[in-house]
């Protein structure tokens, strides 16, 4: 990732409120992701995550009891989303966490692409994302999915509108 960095911090307080904030945002208030049970992993710039634990409700396959295709696809979607808004928020680093969240109610997916590359079968889901791109307006990320013993599951890429 190619942006500049403001010269300015927030200040550790202030972190730690953005981040508060969007552990509620991300885990509660949509409600699709709450759902699914999705929970903030990491706040890694390089690498933000969430997971989440395979449920009944979960299963695409009661032959299998595999993981639902379009729970993969939306915790792929979800932390692609995730990694950007933690890369704006790097960008925009001297913003208070007021100004990042009105700042991130704009963003949206344009674009999503998976690859299911195995059967959903697990205990519980570690989703990854790596933004490639960081636009004024456009963002681009990569994603993955994988089960608790490191088998990758799905991979994915996606565009979202951040302007």
């Amino acid at each position: 990732m190619s942006a500049t960095l403001s010269p300015l911090r927030r200040s550790p307080e202030e972190q730690t409120r953005l981040e508060r904030l969007l552990r509620e945002i991300f885990e509660e208030r949509f409600p699709f992701n709450a759902l699914l049970g999705l929970r903030v992993e990491s706040f890694a710039p390089a690498s933000p995550g969430l997971t989440f634990v395979m449920r009944p409700e979960l299963v695409g396959s009661y032959v299998h009891n595999r993981l639902h295709g379009g729970a993969i696809a939306t915790a792929l979607d979800t932390v692609g989303g995730f990694a950007v808004v933690v890369a704006v928020a790097e960008k925009h680093a001297d913003e208070s966490a007021d100004q990042l969240v009105n700042r991130f109610g704009r963003f949206s997916t344009i674009d999503l692409r998976v690859d299911y590359l195995r059967p959903g079968v697990g205990q519980s889901f570690h989703a990854r994302a790596e933004v490639t791109r960081l636009g004024g307006r456009i963002a681009s990320a990569r994603m993955e999915l994988k089960n608790e013993s490191g088998l990758l599951i799905a991979t994915g890429s996606a565009a979202y509108v951040v302007s």
